[in-house]
């Protein structure tokens, strides 16, 4: 879907392309792509690589326009892996930006909001792009805030586990941080890129923002390292804790089958075609009920005494 809006102190929806407006493209069809590629002179090289998942985020600078591909979070709940990162891709020409993504995401509607909101005036596309690398960077903190409170919610079920599906589950977050972990590497080299690049440095643009957008990133960047390396931590001992758990069921019921077995035991001695001195009392049966109820307490106490069951 091509959408077009008019940029400023506010963000506009228009109906129709006007020149210097930005073009926000997301869940693109064949037709679309066509479009942007004739009418709009985006390199199909570019949007090529922005639809493929797996592009790390890089930047193009030339002449007449600078090409920007990054990464950004995703919520994918509907799908294995509950969070994600997709290329989202810009290309600045002279008065004009476009954004390109294959999937909708929650960075544009997001900016939208906070400029609209705060009246936040976007002098220069460069300032564009900065925005959009600081709300990138603001959902990317709050993805792994969620991660964090779905690893907490595994950890209580995985105390008394004796499956693999809340290690299943543990190793998808795992996933996740490992994505998220990459995508702000790539992102953060974009950046230092893009403030030091010789190219970049006649162009204006809000230096304090830089500085946020960068102590963002680096604050992500930190945040997953740091659930990653407890997650790794945590995935080893709750192993050990799944085959301990199991251990100890394994016990108790060798524990059951053994003190099942002694009224067997003395059932099938009293049973055999063999003189035993019970053959002509009429109390014979209880005599053999109660010599079994009494070796199994026994053997009871014992497995108590011993801690064994």
């Amino acid at each position: 879907m091509i959408t077009y809006w008019e940029t400023g102190t506010s963000f506009t929806r228009l109906n129709e392309f006007q020149p210097n407006c930005w073009i926000n493209s997301q869940e693109l069809t064949n037709e679309e792509v066509e479009v942007l590629i004739s009418e709009y002179n985006v390199p199909r090289d570019f949007i090529m690589d922005v639809l493929d998942t797996d592009e790390r985020s890089r930047i193009e600078i030339d002449e007449n326009n600078v090409l920007i591909i990054m990464r950004v979070p995703l919520n994918n709940q509907n799908n294995g892996i509950p969070f994600i990162t997709v290329p989202l891709g810009i290309i600045i020409s002279g008065s004009q930006i476009i954004t390109i993504c294959s999937r909708r995401t929650e960075i544009i509607p997001s900016l939208i909001k906070a400029v609209n909101e705060n009246k936040i005036t976007i002098s220069n596309q460069f300032d564009y792009v900065l925005r959009i690398f600081l709300i990138s960077a603001v959902w990317f903190l709050q993805f792994l805030k969620e991660i964090n409170v779905q690893t907490a919610l595994i950890e209580k079920d995985l105390e008394n586990a004796t499956k693999n599906k809340e290690l299943h589950r543990l190793l998808r977050m795992e996933k996740c941080l490992v994505f998220f972990i990459t995508s702000l590497k790539s992102n953060e080299m974009v950046l230092a890129k893009m403030r030091n690049s010789r190219n970049m440095q006649g162009i204006d643009h809000d230096e304090d923002l830089m500085e946020d957008v960068i102590i963002e990133t680096k604050q992500a960047l930190e945040m997953a390292n740091v659930y990653s390396d407890i997650q790794s931590g945590m995935m080893d001992a709750f192993a050990s804790v799944i085959s301990n758990n199991l251990n100890v069921i394994m016990k108790q019921l060798t524990s059951v089958t053994i003190l099942l077995m002694i009224p067997t035991l003395i059932a099938s001695l009293f049973g055999m075609n063999v003189p035993n001195s019970f053959e002509n009392s009429p109390f014979a049966f209880g005599y053999v009920i109660a010599i079994s109820i009494i070796l199994s307490l026994a053997g009871i106490l014992l497995f108590k005494w011993k801690n064994w069951f």
